[in-house]
């Protein structure tokens, strides 16, 4: 497979790809089999640690490993004693594993690009090339385009919000997966010469300890970066995940499912497999979300402040009177007195344990809202903190904040405490990012939240085996800590501009979660609609790819406008045809 040609390099031809590896072991060229030119891939790599850059000051020569299959890359690092790059040479994919010796706290990873001082190549940061045109994330960002240009740069992890380039949190985690087509084209099932090419990051979950995943654009070439926050002590060798290069896959979504499979083989992700599911699990699901939302635009007031028991009495009198009853009632943000504690705000639920028996009296389930990682009421000594010592999140890597987290969701779920039948868990973007953060344990990052959810999830099926726990998480390595998954918020609410094609939007993250996690089931979200036009767009189309759910009660909350009766009817038509499918999704 491996040959060598006269000049020194290393040549690679597959039925996937032909790979040129210079004879200097600086960069190799990446060609589709039919003589296409896709990259150029940089074989340096920076694994920076916190107190020194990493920087390649010379490189030997690229040898065949003993095993015929792999290319071993060394070169002399001024961060660490040793350092190289591997490439794993398949018949369908190269994978290329990145590794240092010696003693430090990793900071930044950059991969298929790295620091040169090396003589005969240029000085500074070298990228790698490529001839992409078109970049497939299966993270949400800008609501109105599912394939950006590969130009801009993209981010998949457990860090976001609504503030200013941080808008990537609707999926935290998404499966850490890329893919890159040389057409520009707008459509994820475009048809592109030679197939995309993807590049997934394959390692177990307990190997993820930074933040994100970042793909990072240069002017006709693009490096990766992996945030270790300097959380991450070396004392000997440190391999950070590979990265998997698949050419010519046909679509992303074939190629998140083939993801899903190669994070299978290496043990880095369950096989998916038929679950046992409640049928209450796939009961259409009412959130007072939107309802309060609509409540707080027209009163001035926050949204939070009617999470109150006289609210989701007189939200769930409002549709049952229209004939409208849901199946699962998720009781929004803020019903707790603290985030940390989950005590009930007694002044908004003077009797939340009644309450929740008298819906199951009903024939109705429900579910409370978790705000992941806040530490409101939480003994410092729990906590991530930051060097002021103040509480920034709960922290899962301290036993004792996991035994306290463990109490609070038994008394959220057990006989003996609110008794509600789930959790439907929210900002899970809000994981701790930060170089001067304390923290218990060696896990950070995406590994951190698994950690946490684990604790979570753990807890509520030993309080309740039935127990649902809703996530936005749908990376195949957390479908042992989640149930279903929550497709997020439709459009971005701090975005300005014209309304974007929402059911296009959920559609796109329906097939993502499908092809990454295609065991658990899909709850729709219903918040935040542009307008009444655009809600009833997507209630036609909910029943296409999970279970429904309704966020509104009598307006949707960004024009004011009113639901009619026609709109309670087409609610009621779809739930029902939605009820009688069930026994065969089970």
């Amino acid at each position: 497979m491996i040959t060598a040609a006269d000049d020194g390099r290393l040549v690679v031809e597959t039925r996937a790809y032909r790979l040129e590896v210079a004879a200097t072991g600086a960069k190799a060229t990446l060609s589709a089999p039919s003589g296409a030119y896709l990259a150029t891939l940089r074989l340096l790599a920076a694994v920076d640690r916190v107190d020194r850059a990493d920087e390649t000051l010379d490189l030997l020569p690229p040898r065949v490993g003993d095993d015929g299959a792999t290319i071993e890359l060394e070169r002399r690092s001024t961060a660490w004693e040793a350092a190289g790059t591997t490439l794993v040479c398949g018949d369908d994919a190269l994978e290329v594993r990145t590794w240092v010796r010696g003693a430090g706290s990793v900071g930044d990873v950059h991969l298929l690009g790295g620091r040169s001082l090396v003589p005969g190549l240029p000085t500074g940061f070298l990228p790698s090339g490529s001839a992409f045109r078109s970049l497939f994330t299966p993270n949400p960002g800008d609501p109105d385009r599912l394939v950006r240009g590969a130009a801009e740069s993209a981010v998949v992890g457990t860090s976001g919000d609504g503030e200013p380039g941080r808008g990537h949190w609707q999926f935290t985690p998404a499966p850490l997966y890329l893919a890159f087509a040389t057409a520009a084209v707008d459509d994820a099932e475009a048809d592109v010469p030679d197939g995309w090419l993807d590049v997934g990051v394959v390692a177990p979950v307990d190997e993820l300890r930074f933040v994100q995943l970042r793909y990072r654009p240069a002017e006709g070439g693009f490096a990766f970066v992996l945030d270790y926050d300097g959380h991450t002590r070396v004392d000997g060798e440190f391999r950070p995940p590979p990265l998997l290069l698949t050419p010519g896959v046909e679509s992303p979504y074939r190629g998140l499912r083939r993801h899903r499979e190669d994070l299978v083989v290496r043990g880095a992700a369950p096989a998916p497999a038929p679950r046992e599911t409640p049928e209450w699990w796939l009961e259409p699901i009412f959130c007072g979300w939107g309802a309060q939302c609509h409540l707080g635009a027209a009163s001035g007031r926050p949204a939070a402040d009617f999470a109150t028991q006289a609210d989701y009495d007189a939200f769930l009198a409002h549709l049952e009177a229209r004939g409208v009853v849901p199946g699962t009632v998720v009781v929004d943000d803020k019903w707790q007195a603290e985030y940390g504690t989950c005590t009930p705000d007694e002044a908004k639920w003077p009797d939340l344990r009644g309450w929740v028996a008298e819906r199951r009296e009903r024939g109705q389930h429900v579910l409370l809202w978790w705000k992941a990682w806040d530490p409101e009421g939480l003994p410092p000594e729990l906590c991530v903190r930051d060097p002021d010592g103040r509480p920034v999140a709960v922290d899962p890597g301290n036993p004792a904040a996991r035994e306290e987290l463990a109490r609070i969701v038994t008394d959220m779920l057990g006989r003996d405490g609110i008794d509600a039948d789930g959790l439907k868990i929210d900002f899970t973007a809000r994981t701790p990012s930060g170089h001067a953060l304390s923290a218990h344990g060696p896990r950070w990052g995406i590994a951190l939240l698994h950690e946490l959810l684990a604790v979570v999830h753990r807890a509520a099926k030993a309080a309740k085996p039935d127990a649902l726990v809703i996530t936005h998480t749908p990376h195949p390595a957390f479908v042992d800590v989640t149930d279903m998954i929550r497709l997020n918020d439709m459009i971005r609410a701090e975005d300005r501009g014209p309304v974007p094609a929402v059911v296009r939007q959920m559609r796109y993250r329906a097939a993502v979660t499908r092809a990454a996690c295609p065991e658990l089931p899909i709850d729709t979200d219903d918040w935040c609609v542009p307008d009444l036009r655009t809600w009833r767009a997507y209630l036609d189309a909910k029943v296409d790819l999970g279970v429904p759910a309704l966020y509104y009660v009598s307006n949707v909350d960004s024009t004011g406008e009113q639901l009619t009766d026609g709109d309670y009817d087409a609610i009621r038509r779809r739930w029902d045809a939605w009820r009688a499918s069930i026994p065969a999704r089970r």
